[in-house]
């Protein structure tokens, strides 16, 4: 067996490693169909090939390269001086990375459908998946890397922090994506459900927009604003070398995950959703995103 080869099978078994034992820690919570997982998981995985073919086309299309607009912005501080400043540069480049894999994250649990969609917990638990998917090619590829510019004797630091670091942010914030897109998914019954929730019924009498298109629409962006955006902080923790922040922010983002995820309404069966009696809710929300990317 030559070496690429060996270099290939190396990277993607390591690569399986903490898409494992990640998801089997996740899987626990709220068990799914092995057909499901495996699905779920492969569209994650691919969802990082759009991104790559963007970068491709770089070399033809210099223009189209998002990043290029942030180098002007490299003498400029943000933060008190004397104390701590990062480069606007720095800060701008990461919150596009942040946006450009969450959306393509949750493009991949949107093209599952919605027919496994019964609940919040299904959504979240099926972001999960196609984020350790995308995460899983993610490693491959950077762990085959090392392997042939640097030697597989320098691989054990970069797995052991992409094991418990990179691909567990992927979770942590496609977790978080994916209870406000169950929310806005399922907008119908909760504001059916939770009276308490009145301000879209205020914005439909005075705008005259339908209230739960107003209620999707907001859980929707929310959700995607904070994924993108603890993306970027994380990221850019990594690029300013403060690597003393990484376990608190790890830690809290669980808590928080792990608070999403036993929340006792996301447990309610809801079904297949119908936005009104008769018009499905992923024409709802496959609206909501089609406005959102023009």
């Amino acid at each position: 067996m030559n070496s690429q080869i060996i270099q290939i099978i190396g990277s993607i078994l390591l690569a399986g490693i903490p898409a494992a034992v990640w998801g089997y820690i996740f899987y626990v919570k709220n068990p799914y169909r092995r057909s499901v997982i495996f699905y779920a998981f492969f569209l994650g995985a691919t969802a990082v090939f759009p991104i790559l073919f963007y970068k491709y086309l770089w070399q033809f299309f210099p223009w189209i390269n998002a990043f290029r607009y942030t180098q002007p912005f490299t003498a400029n501080m943000i933060g008190p001086l004397g104390f701590v400043s990062i480069p606007l540069s720095v800060i701008l480049t990461f919150a596009i990375v942040g946006v450009i894999e969450e959306f393509m994250k949750h493009i991949a649990v949107r093209a599952m459908g919605t027919s496994e969609f019964h609940d919040i917990d299904d959504v979240i638990e099926l972001s999960i998946l196609c984020a350790l998917g995308f995460s899983f090619t993610e490693n491959i590829m950077y762990f085959h890397n090392i392997w042939v510019h640097q030697g597989p004797q320098n691989l054990m630091l970069p797995f052991i922090f992409r094991s418990i670091f990179s691909t567990f942010v992927h979770v942590l914030f496609s977790g978080m994506m994916g209870y406000y897109y169950g929310i806005s998914y399922f907008s119908t019954p909760i504001l059916r459900q939770q009276k308490t929730i009145i301000w879209p019924k205020m914005m439909e009498k005075i705008f005259g927009i339908d209230d739960e298109k107003i209620f999707a629409v907001q859980n929707l962006v929310q959700g995607f604003l904070i994924a993108a955006t603890l993306h970027a902080i994380f990221n850019v923790f990594l690029e300013m070398e403060w690597t003393f922040l990484l376990v608190p922010f790890l830690i809290i983002g669980y808590i928080y995950l792990t608070y999403l995820f036993e929340k006792k309404e996301n447990s309610k069966k809801f079904g297949y959703l119908t936005t009104h009696d008769s018009a499905p809710a992923s024409n709802l929300i496959g609206e909501t995103v089609d406005a959102i990317i023009g």
